[in-house]
């Protein structure tokens, strides 16, 4: 496998265009929370359209949005090869967010990409304590990958998942 435990699909074509080096920020994003020689997870690289399909499936919300982590079942952990579980992202929220907060398209999809293997781990934000630890290990991983602190000018809990 090309990127280690990482399996990409491009459902939307324009994010090729977005960010030519998306293999290569995804296999260092999410590598920097699962260590891909022991784990598999799939990225789907998609649009607005499909990730509100989704949201509104699985979570009953009615609206796309930024990043949707599916953790496998439990009984996927003790395999040789750990299947943690599918991330989707959504090109146009990404972008608009990106747009919004002032920040480049790559540095917001590190984040969300970091922000989704967690949920994989089993990390939650739910609860406010919950939301605090998250929060804490997204900006300490985001800072040993060079990018600032995302919740420095915004409500921390705004806009992620």
């Amino acid at each position: 496998m090309p990127d280690g435990g990482l399996i990409i699909t491009i459902r939307e074509p324009a994010w090729r265009a977005a960010l030519p080096g998306v293999r290569t920020l995804a296999k260092k994003a999410i590598g920097a929370v699962l260590d891909l020689k022991k784990t598999e997870v799939s990225l789907v690289l998609a649009d607005d359209a499909f990730v509100h399909e989704l949201n509104k499936f699985y979570r009953g919300k009615d609206k796309p949005t930024n990043v949707l982590s599916f953790p496998s079942p439990d009984e996927y952990k003790d395999m040789d090869v750990w299947l943690a579980g599918d991330i989707v992202v959504a090109l146009e929220t990404l972008q608009r967010e990106a747009a919004e907060q002032h920040k480049s398209l790559d540095a917001h999809l590190t984040h969300l990409l970091v922000h989704g293997a967690l949920h994989l781990k089993g990390y939650d934000h739910i609860l406010d304590e919950e939301a605090d630890v998250m929060e804490a290990l997204e900006i300490d991983i985001l800072h040993q990958l060079g990018y600032a602190n995302p919740y420095q000018q915004r409500d921390a809990h705004e806009t992620i998942g």
